[in-house]
């Protein structure tokens, strides 16, 4: 699909106000200002990203009064149920909590619901779970913000309710829980609002504790995992609790997860926040989607070498399970695209299926945004109950429009991007007519079109491997805090590309006075066309390759395109469609 080409516009001013108080590059100082860091204070804490940085606990709402009501269950013997979600977040929250808790002599049970069976968030039959086992105090961790009438049925059984969430807040209210920590909740003054849930277990784990955080860092490869794979935004503190966790994560000292390093193929690898996305986040994923997400919380709070090994080769079998099942439904979902969607009327893809499992929907549905780019919701049906996960686009709020939707919707929760909702089967149609209407009345042709941002305009000749280790220093990427993009022009094929992986291909290019290796995946359909060219211009991440003790420059490519005639390196030039 073709992409819009966008390039920032160069502050000039604030990129020599950062070189001359940092001592950085121009390079490095225009990255930081095209990620809206211009303030030299906040840039240093954002290159230096130190755990002292981190914000106190205690100015989250709700922290003072969880953390006095679980002290009193600690000391008076309590039974406390920490109940989570069953993705990544959920789990790595669970598992962290667990281990605070347990560690300060609490009497600690986990629950974390089955994806099929009950689905998202707090139910009523786990509610009477609680009261059965005695339970004294719950803590919800990832879920609960919505959870209005569950928590009102613990208050009737006497169990008091600790709701630890960082989903949006519906309009209906807040539950009526003896705590809330969630920094979107009306009058939060917490100064970053866009911790995972994880984050925040971290966070009511550093108020209980109450150490320093050198002497907790040893939680935050939970949080880096957990946070990573919850797609927020690579800032503040979510970047700092990464990066260190990141550090402690290859350290390997918790087995399960040195195990499940291992079954991935990447023993002896330094872990990155790429292989959290698309590699271990993925099998802890597989057990909440298909099987049992008990198995990879245990994989997380065993000491058993013999436990880890078992749990780390079912996740990875469950994974391989789930990718099967993903393709077929993806198969099946690409067909009913071409018999139902009409793309000139309907900006909006609603698509449902009888046998369709609940647990791959949502990665059903972003595989079709990335394919087609428009808001899509996938509904796995069981007779007349339908359950839907939707995926939307950079321009349109989703939960927003799902908010205007609720009419048709049994349940529903998330946020701007992704969310999960639960509908009759009898209204679909409607619901479809509806989020179709929403979405032409806000979205432009423009914006149906994905775009590439790209950071700057350099020759491919500036690059050099001091350069690249000094981009290096704005890792951990993630979400607003993506990996640099260039656009370099003017650029030719050296040699013949050879395919390699799934769907890639790797060839030289040179700009006649540097040569670099690139490589590319999942490419377009014009993408041969555009090699065939006398010149072309590519938008890439920089990096520097080693093999058998050689050291080169390697392009990652985001897209290419035929090179129009115009003057090379136009850094600076007004953002816009280039």
């Amino acid at each position: 699909m073709r992409k819009r080409w966008l390039l920032k516009k160069a502050d000039r001013g604030v990129r020599n106000l950062l070189v001359r108080e940092l001592e950085i590059s121009p390079i490095v100082a225009q990255l930081l200002a095209n990620r809206s860091i211009i303030d030299p204070e906040e840039a240093h804490k954002f290159l230096s990203c130190e755990l002292s940085n981190l914000h106190d606990p205690y100015l989250l709402k709700g922290m003072i009064e969880a953390v006095s009501r679980i002290r009193r269950a600690l000391s008076k013997g309590e039974k406390i149920l920490l109940y989570g979600d069953y993705d990544v977040d959920g789990i790595t929250s669970v598992a962290l909590l667990r281990s605070v808790l347990s560690g300060l002599g609490g009497n600690v049970l986990e629950y974390i619901p089955n994806r099929i069976e009950e689905g998202y968030g707090l139910n009523l039959d786990a509610c009477r779970f609680a009261h059965k086992k005695r339970i004294n105090l719950i803590v919800t961790v990832d879920c609960g913000i919505n959870a209005l009438r569950e928590v009102d049925y613990l208050n009737s059984l006497g169990i008091d309710t600790i709701i630890v969430d960082h989903h949006e807040v519906q309009v209906d209210g807040l539950p009526k829980a003896y705590a809330i920590i969630n920094p979107l909740q009306k009058d939060c003054s917490y100064p970053f609002k866009h911790l995972a849930g994880v984050g925040l277990a971290f966070k009511l784990a550093q108020a209980l504790l109450d150490q320093p955080l050198e002497k907790i860092k040893y939680l935050l490869d939970l949080v880096a995992l957990g946070t990573v794979s919850d797609i927020v935004p690579q800032l503040d503190e979510n970047r700092i609790l990464t990066k260190h966790g990141l550090e402690v994560l290859n350290e390997r000292k918790r087995i399960g997860l040195k195990e499940l390093i291992r079954v991935s193929g990447l023993g002896g690898r330094d872990i990155s926040s790429g292989h959290i996305g698309y590699m271990l986040g993925p099998r802890i994923n597989a057990s909440g989607r298909i099987g049992s997400p008990k198995i990879a919380l245990g994989l997380l709070v065993t000491n058993r070498w013999d436990e880890a090994k078992e749990s780390a080769q079912i996740l990875d079998r469950e994974n391989r399970n789930r990718q099967r099942i993903e393709s077929r439904i993806l198969k099946e979902a690409m067909q009913k695209v071409q018999r139902e969607v009409n793309f000139k009327e309907h900006k909006t893809i609603v698509l449902s299926g009888s046998d369709w499992h609940p647990g791959v929907i949502g990665i059903v549905a972003s595989r079709l945004v990335d394919k087609f780019y428009r808001p899509t919701a996938i509904i796995s049906l069981n007779r007349n109950a339908g359950r839907g996960s939707a995926r939307s686009i950079s321009d349109f709020n989703l939960f927003g429009a799902l908010s205007e939707c609720k009419k048709y919707l049994e349940e529903f929760g998330g946020h701007k991007a992704a969310c999960g909702f639960s509908i009759q089967k009898k209204d679909i149609d409607k619901f479809k007519s509806l989020f179709n209407k929403i979405a032409n009345e806000r979205l432009l042709p423009e914006h149906l079109l994905p775009k590439l941002q790209a950071d700057m305009d350099i020759p491919l000749n500036s690059l050099s491997e001091t350069l690249i280790y000094d981009i290096d220093r704005l890792a951990p990427h993630g979400p607003k805090n993506p990996f640099p993009v260039f656009i370099s022009r003017g650029i030719k094929l050296k040699n013949a590309p050879r395919a390699i992986g799934r769907k890639g291909m790797k060839f030289w290019v040179t700009d006649g006075k540097i040569t670099c290796e690139a490589v590319a995946f999942g490419l377009s359909d014009g993408f041969f066309d555009v090699l065939k060219d006398e010149a072309f211009d590519v938008a890439y991440f920089p990096s520097v390759n080693t093999y058998k003790g050689v050291r080169s420059i390697k392009l990652d490519l985001e897209d290419l395109r035929t090179s129009p005639v115009r003057p090379q390196g136009s850094n600076g030039a007004s953002e816009g469609i280039l």
